[in-house]
């Protein structure tokens, strides 16, 4: 990784994409990138020193990064287009061009390796273990999802070292494009198989597929924690051991809710830690902190500290994020873009706020999702009391013929419903008597956060 002076990012603003910017220009690389929109996440890269442009053309880029070819290494995002100007000049001027994912695989070679894959939870998850570990003072990386809300980051820098092969680094594990088959983890946790990214795959059993792959190449004297059911174990040579809310070797009990906070104990293979108080709520979250605490015991991390940095984990941005939080009035904002991720999140808004009146503002992301789950996308948008629905956001794809909100929202069985163009929604809202108001999706909705808080005209408290 030493043979290049410049990184040049094709997508900066991606999530995983800024954590490796990040990383490189925290080693001393010179860094700078394209993105399509000029987001929190871009704006934050600028203010840290990265030049980042929204423009498409080879003049955009800065000369240095240019002169020769051999010097530059060229990372892109699978989202971007092939009609792209820059990655066609790249190409024909014979830069090395790789994708994120076969970076990550490179950088983690040398190290311990925890691996967190999975069609749901992988960012909560993965951002567990590196709190934990951070909480415990063991030396460790972590390439995150999100920005998580302990640290207002998605990379943590381990402490400098000359024995690298003890340094953990956390690591998701994409399973979109089959991005995880560049990675060879030690550790790794498998949290779900659903049918997702069909675009990709074409069906089911290639997702599945594409997870016996992954995990095939754990390193035989590791370890596979797998979520209960998920039936991976006869395709790796590791050591496999089962999770999940409620069985497995690791499980929780005595879920209860005091305080608006879910409190449960966790029961594994050596004891059982008690009383354990989530600041992030959701059952699913309690999941994904058995997972996490199942590796943070793994490797030698005590009972005391788990349980310490579990009740002061304060979540990734947009899980489960709360933007207003007083008495009669709740916004939450979350990412869940799959007919699971949305029935957890709504499930456990109802479970924390029990007979109160949620309006749900969705945007659909991807037609080729919302084709594939419009039946799931329904049902579970339909356990909301209120549905503003928005267009679907196109992300990478093109509109596909009878694949409309308008399609989706027919499905949906709630009366109280309505298709809402995305620059409307204020004065929608604004019209509404609203108690809990909650905003879902992975696409462009993240820019009406700041504006319905401002709508709302009610203070942020924080926890």
């Amino acid at each position: 990784m030493t043979n290049w002076k410049f990184i040049y990012f094709v997508g900066i603003g991606g999530i995983g994409m800024s954590a490796l910017a990040r990383w490189f220009a925290a080693n001393g690389f010179a860094v700078a990138g394209y993105d399509k929109t000029s987001t929190t996440l871009v704006q934050k890269l600028v203010e840290e020193g990265i030049p980042v442009t929204l423009e498409d053309e080879i003049e955009s880029i800065p000369a240095e990064f240019l002169k020769e070819p051999n010097d530059t290494l060229v990372i892109y995002t699978p989202a971007v287009p092939v009609q792209h100007k820059q990655m066609h000049y790249f190409r024909d001027q014979n830069f090395l061009i790789l994708k994120r994912s076969q970076v990550l695989g490179l950088l983690t070679k040398n190290l311990r390796t925890i691996g967190v894959a999975g069609t749901h939870g992988k960012t909560t998850t993965s951002s567990i273990v590196a709190h934990i570990l951070r909480h415990a003072n063991v030396n460790s990386t972590a390439f995150l999802g999100g920005i998580t809300q302990n640290y207002g980051t998605n990379l943590l820098l381990n402490e400098p070292t000359d024995n690298l092969e003890a340094v953990f680094c956390v690591v998701e594990a994409d399973e979109f494009d089959r991005s995880f088959l560049t990675l060879f983890p030690e550790i790794a946790i498998v949290t779900s198989t659903d049918a997702d990214h069909l675009d990709i795959y074409g069906a089911h059993e290639a997702v599945l597929e594409s997870f016996r792959d992954y995990v095939s190449q754990i390193d035989d004297d590791g370890v596979l924690f797998m979520r209960d059911g998920l039936g991976l174990a006869a395709a790796t040579k590791a050591k496999v051991l089962t999770y999940s809310l409620k069985t497995g070797a690791y499980h929780s009990d005595n879920i209860r809710i005091a305080n608006a906070r879910f409190v449960f104990d966790l029961i594994h293979p050596d004891g059982k830690i008690e009383a354990i108080a989530m600041k992030i709520p959701g059952y699913h979250n309690i999941e994904n902190a058995v997972a996490a605490s199942a590796v943070a015991l793994y490797v030698g991390v005590s009972e005391e500290k788990i349980k310490e940095a579990l009740e002061n984990y304060g979540g990734v941005k947009r899980r489960f994020e709360y933007q207003v939080e007083e008495e009669g009035h709740i916004y939450i904002d979350d990412y869940a873009h799959h007919p699971t991720e949305i029935e957890a999140f709504l499930s456990s808004v109802k479970g924390l706020y029990p007979g109160r009146h949620i309006t749900a503002i969705f945007q659909p992301h991807l037609f080729s999702r919302t084709r594939d789950f419009a039946d799931g996308f329904a049902e579970s948008l339909s356990l909301a009391d209120r549905l503003l629905l928005l267009e679907i956001y196109p992300a990478r794809e093109l509109p596909i013929e009878g694949v409309t909100s308008e399609m989706l929202i027919e499905k949906v069985t709630l009366e109280d419903k309505q298709l809402v163009a995305k620059d409307k929604v204020l004065s929608v809202l604004a019209g509404l008597n609203t108690d809990i108001v909650v905003t879902i999706g992975a696409g462009d909705i993240d820019t009406l956060v700041e504006p319905i808080k401002h709508l709302l005209h009610i203070p942020i408290v924080n926890n």
